[in-house]
C-alpha cells in the first residue's frame, strides 16, 4: 500500500502503463496470428492486408515503447521471410 503522495501516484502511474502495454502486446500478436493464418490461406489480397497490419502494428508498438525495438524489428524480419516464402506475389508491387 502507499504511504505517501508520490508513492500513490507512481503506483497508479505503473498500473496505468501496464494495462497499455499489455494492450499494445496483445495486439501486436493478434495482429501476427492474423497475418500468419491468412498466409497459410494462400489468399493474396488478405495475406498482403493482414501483412501489412502486422508490421504497422509491430512498429508502432515499439515506437511507443510496448515493446523493445529490437523484439519488434525480429518479429517483422521473420515474418517478412515467412512471406517471401510462402506467398512471393504479397511483396511483389503487382
Amino acid at each position: 500500500m502507499a504511504n505517501t503522495r508520490q508513492s500513490t501516484k507512481r503506483a497508479k502511474q505503473s498500473t496505468e502503463r501496464q494495462s497499455r502495454n499489455t494492450m499494445i502486446r496483445s495486439t501486436t500478436r493478434t495482429a501476427l496470428r492474423e497475418a500468419i493464418a491468412a498466409l497459410q490461406e494462400k489468399d493474396i489480397a488478405k495475406a498482403k492486408a493482414a501483412y501489412m497490419a502486422a508490421v504497422k502494428a509491430l512498429a508502432k508498438a515499439a515506437s511507443k515503447g510496448g515493446i523493445p525495438q529490437g523484439r519488434a524489428s525480429r518479429k517483422i524480419s521473420r515474418l517478412t521471410h515467412f512471406v517471401k516464402k510462402a506467398l512471393p506475389q504479397v511483396l511483389s508491387g503487382k
